[in-house]
């Protein structure tokens, strides 16, 4: 798919952008556009991969023409950048709307305008039923793509994907928890009853990979994902750190934050489309003319149930324990090395 065309990672120097990044230099591909404000991360990674297929963007998806110059000759455009963080983004909401709403529209106004191939935009299972500032301007991001996908349909295919919980992933709480239990610190739990979807960052870049090879104008593509409580997830790590009665304190739940997740409201899954390990909702792509919007309904509404982190199935503590091991940061944790950044390997 890739072999001598360009693509640009917005947001590239994070989890994503590096693991889609090692996993494109496998491929013939012409070019990897790598598109943030932090240039550390983009020396460092320059210094990783040592790969002149690899070009370095310093700027931010605020500013039109810094991403506008960023587009220009791409085939592909990864959009990952994003405020992330429930908790700065409560704070200062205005920034979230800058980074995730207005930035997300410029870097579709780019694609546009460059005639870029196709966008895929990644969003949060937060945007679904939000309720912190965060997760509203995902869902505001998701409603500029639909729009947008309509602008851009005849040249420029834009679709996006949405996920929960990438493990070790930045903002995850799986580093934290094995900070606290490697350096004999507290482990502290929100809720033990709260359920967050289980998903690996390979399988994030594999449901993005889909929603490129399949992805028609305005789609959103959702992984089916396992589950697991609060309490199951740091019983499995301090039991794979062998420190398995290791005491927990319960903290109670922060502002802004669910008792479980939501990947697809009940809305949304009554038209969605079941293709075996993911979800394909289409778009409503109806024009303009607004009295479609008020004349033309759906004569049934089927009795759906949303897909959530507590009716999806359920890890226990050895299933967990099995997914934690396939992520590399814990294995550099297990054979000896406690790293500070998940995303340095």
């Amino acid at each position: 798919m890739f072999d001598n065309k360009t693509l640009l990672i917005t947001g590239g120097t994070g989890s994503f952008g590096n693991l889609v990044l090692a996993r494109s230099l496998k491929t013939n591909i012409k070019e990897i556009r790598i598109f943030s404000r932090d240039e550390k991360k983009q020396d460092d990674m320059r210094r990783k991969y040592c790969d002149q297929r690899i070009k370095f963007f310093i700027g931010d998806v605020r500013d039109f023409k810094s991403i506008l110059g960023a587009t220009y000759n791409v085939d592909y455009i990864f959009h990952a950048a994003a405020l992330k963080q429930v908790p700065s983004c409560e704070f200062y909401p205005i920034e979230a709307i800058k980074t995730n709403v207005l930035g997300a529209e410029n870097v579709l106004n780019a694609a546009i305008r460059s005639k870029a191939k196709k966008v895929i935009c990644l969003s949060t299972d937060k945007a679904v039923y939000p309720i912190n500032a965060m997760g509203m301007s995902k869902a505001m991001m998701e409603k500029v793509l639909i729009a947008k996908s309509r602008e851009g349909a005849n040249e420029t295919v834009i679709c996006g994907t949405r996920y929960g919980n990438v493990m070790s992933s930045r903002g995850s709480v799986i580093p934290l928890f094995v900070e606290q239990v490697m350096n004999d610190k507290e482990l502290t739990i929100t809720d033990p009853s709260m359920t967050r979807f289980m998903m690996t960052l390979d399988e994030s870049v594999n449901l993005v990979l889909h929603a490129f090879k399949y992805g028609k104008p305005g789609d959103i593509f959702v992984q089916k994902a396992p589950a697991a409580t609060i309490e199951v997830l740091a019983k499995a790590i301090t039991t794979l750190l062998g420190k398995k009665n290791y005491p927990i304190s319960i903290i109670g739940t922060r502002h802004g934050e669910k008792s479980h997740e939501t990947l697809l409201s009940e809305e949304e899954m009554m038209k969605a489309e079941d293709t075996g390990d993911y979800f394909r909702v289409s778009p409503d792509l109806r024009d303009l003319n607004y009295s479609k919007y008020f004349d033309q309904g759906d004569k049934e509404i089927a009795n759906t149930e949303s897909y959530t982190s507590k009716n999806t199935t359920q890890l226990n503590v050895e299933e967990t324990i099995e997914l934690l091991k396939k992520l590399k940061y814990i294995r550099e944790v297990l054979s000896g090395r406690l790293l500070e950044d998940p995303e340095s390997i």
